[in-house]
């Protein structure tokens, strides 16, 4: 029998089976009254045919996708792609597939990427950002389960919402530092977002003579030129530190000898750059996955939560 030379069809199958098209949908489905003699050839046909079942329109005749989607601010950020391996595992059990949309920092394409998720037809929605609009979202938590994971300015009463304590993230790195005896202590940070506000409140408060600095091209090379009125460096993310640390070196400046260094989110990046950076470690594994209990939950009928991560304290060689 030739194979078709475009994509079988049930059709195909039917024609190729000598029966009916409503005999071989039963006959894939496993469903009874089918004789073993016409299942037989049936799957013998589809499998001459090559022919495959179309899994995505089986779940939509039952109601559900079992799809969850993931919305990212930033594909690269290697905070937002372990929450999503927690988001996968959490799934994964729950016979949940995820698929994932990328917004490369663009609040407009987010916008977009999350309108299209939810036109895809999946159960629920974890957007993994805070640049969305509250407009936004409360247009997405009107159509399906949405739980956002992050510090945007407003989350709507209908949304799940796991973020983490930056306060006392912030106070576990500025506590860290005065104990190691640094009372000049700067601040960098590289965006106005609320998680990044909260950091830099905090340090407002900690700090008797703040020193900050904003991570644009003249930031850091203002903070290293200061480098002997400051004694250590609270960056709001990993990143940032580690572009502290890398440019402390070609400047010949030493950390943490000269210059002690604590960064935020303790990703990957923290234990590659050398000295081992010193870093608020975000449980980002286990947000994820509560992340997907609570969509699950949700999708059952459960009312949204509010759920707030405990941050700890890591500590490398960067800040002595």
């Amino acid at each position: 029998m030739p194979r078709s030379a475009h994509r079988p069809t049930i059709l195909d199958v039917a024609r190729a089976a000598g029966v009916s098209k409503s005999l071989v949908s039963a006959a894939l489905r496993g469903e009874r009254g089918v004789s073993t003699a016409s299942r037989d050839r049936i799957l013998a046909a589809a499998d001459e045919l090559d022919y495959r079942t179309n899994g995505w329109a089986q779940r939509l005749v039952s109601g559900r996708s079992d799809l969850i989607g993931v919305l990212l601010t930033d594909l690269r950020n290697a905070y937002q792609t372990e929450i999503v391996n927690g988001v996968e595992d959490a799934a994964r059990s729950a016979g949940f597939d995820v698929i994932l949309s990328h917004g490369r920092r663009d609040r407009d394409l987010l916008r977009t990427r999350l309108q299209g998720l939810i036109d895809l037809g999946v159960d629920a929605v974890i957007a993994v950002t805070g640049h969305l609009q509250a407009d936004d979202l409360d247009a997405a938590a009107e159509r399906v389960p949405l739980v956002v994971v992050g510090r945007p300015a407003s989350v709507p009463d209908a949304a799940g919402w796991i973020r983490n304590d930056d306060e006392e993230g912030a106070r576990l790195a500025l506590t860290h530092l005065r104990e190691r005896g640094h009372e000049r202590i700067a601040f960098v940070h590289g965006s106005s977002r609320p998680a990044s506000r909260a950091r830099r409140d905090t340090y407002r408060s900690f700090v008797a003579h703040p020193r900050e600095f904003d991570a644009d091209a003249e930031g850091i090379p203002r903070l290293l030129d200061a480098a002997d009125e400051v004694s250590a460096v609270f960056a709001a993310n990993d990143r940032l530190a580690a572009q502290i640390v890398a440019d402390a070196s070609d400047r010949r400046v030493r950390v943490p000898e000269d210059l002690a260094v604590v960064g935020y989110d303790n990703t990957e990046l923290a234990e590659l750059v050398r000295p081992g950076l010193t870093t608020i470690d975000q449980p980002r594994t286990r947000m994820g996955e509560d992340a997907a209990g609570q969509a699950l939950a949700m999708l059952d009928g459960a009312p949204p939560a509010r759920i707030v991560a405990a941050p700890r304290l890591v500590v490398r060689s960067s800040s002595g």
